[in-house]
C-alpha cells in the first residue's frame, strides 16, 4: 500500500506534467487487484530486520517486508540497488529495463 500511496502523490503533485487526480486514482484502483500488503504492526519486525541486515532506510525496509509477506520474487523500484537480492526478493529498477540497460 505504501508504494501505491507514493505513486499517487508523485504522479499528482510532484511530476510536471503530472496526472489528473482522477487518472491516478483509477491507476491505484486497478493496482489493488494485486492485493497489496497493508502497512500494519505485523510488518514492523521484518522491516527492522531488513533495515539492520541490508542497511536500508526504514521506509524502504517496510516495502521489502511487505514483499516478503506477499511472497514476491521481484520488487520493482528505482530506490534500491538494481539486481540486489534481499533474502529471495530480487530488486529490479524498471527504468533501467525500459532504457534497455539490462
Amino acid at each position: 500500500m505504501q508504494v501505491l500511496h507514493e505513486y499517487y502523490v508523485t504522479t499528482t503533485r510532484k511530476l510536471r506534467p503530472g496526472l489528473p487526480p482522477a487518472d491516478a486514482r483509477a491507476d491505484v484502483e486497478d493496482l489493488l487487484a494485486w492485493r497489496p500488503v497493508e502497512l500494519d504492526h505485523w510488518l514492523l519486525e521484518p522491516a527492522w530486520s531488513a533495515e539492520d541486515r541490508f542497511g536500508l532506510a526504514f521506509w524502504d525496509s517496510l516495502i521489502v517486508a511487505a514483499a516478503w509477506v506477499a511472497r514476491c520474487d521481484i520488487l520493482l523500484t528505482e530506490d534500491l540497488q538494481h539486481e540486489m537480492d534481499l533474502d529471495g526478493v530480487k530488486v529490479i529498477d524498471p527504468f533501467r529495463v525500459a532504457a534497455g540497460e539490462i
